[in-house]
């Protein structure tokens, strides 16, 4: 990923930030033949200090199922629109549009399972993430033979992490009024992903002058 040094992020707080706010990636590998596979999947994530770990499950008829080994997975992060007209120096500064946004790339290793606790366990765990959060319960019972016979229906993953890149592009290379122009432009639109935007620029701009 293009990496700009002003736009680099080392801290994996930060990872934990953009997983916990949208635990659904895209993971992508390269089959036997060459050809890409693209994948867009909710996932579980734990992470001890460096050594990160995410788990997941394809449908069985999935053909990225059956890879293993050299994986790429994106966690997504906010994104948003920067119009120049919200900048001071627009027009001395010749400004054009740009897109802010936060994104993280995972390389390392995928390990593929068909093993039926591991299914349940994967099965179970993201019901209890993701069942709160729409106001529910359902849970995933490995006594019932109706929910157990679902899992003949999925393959399973574990994917190591090796080499982690974040990049938070958030108007870091601009002058202080620039930003607070452009977080000003960005508050004022009707959309969550703009705002948020907004806040982590301003976060980063305190950093700056600390």
């Amino acid at each position: 990923m293009y990496t700009p040094r002003a736009f680099a992020e080392t801290d994996l707080c930060e990872l934990d930030r953009l997983i916990a706010r949208d635990a659904f990636v895209t993971l992508i590998t390269n089959g036997t033949d060459g050809v890409p596979s693209v994948s867009h999947l909710p996932v579980l994530y734990a992470r001890d200090g460096d050594r990160v770990v995410i788990e997941g499950h394809w449908a069985r008829p999935n053909p990225q199922a059956r890879h293993a080994g050299p994986a790429l997975l994106i966690v997504h992060g906010p994104h948003a629109y920067l119009s120049p007209g919200w900048y001071p120096d627009k027009e001395s500064a010749a400004r054009v549009p740009t897109w802010n946004y936060a994104v993280a790339h995972l390389h390392g290793t995928l390990e593929p399972t068909e093993d039926a606790a591991v299914l349940a366990g994967i099965v179970d765990r993201l019901s209890q993430l993701n069942e709160p959060r729409v106001g529910n319960d359902w849970r995933f019972e490995p006594d019932r033979p109706d929910h157990a016979g679902q899992l003949r229906g999925i393959i399973g993953f574990r994917f190591q992490a090796e080499r982690i890149e974040l990049k938070f592009k958030l108007s870091q290379n601009h002058p202080e009024a620039n930003v607070r122009g452009a977080a000003d432009g960005l508050r004022e639109q009707d959309d969550a992903n703009a705002h948020e935007i907004a806040a982590l620029m301003l976060e980063r701009l305190e950093r700056r002058g600390a």
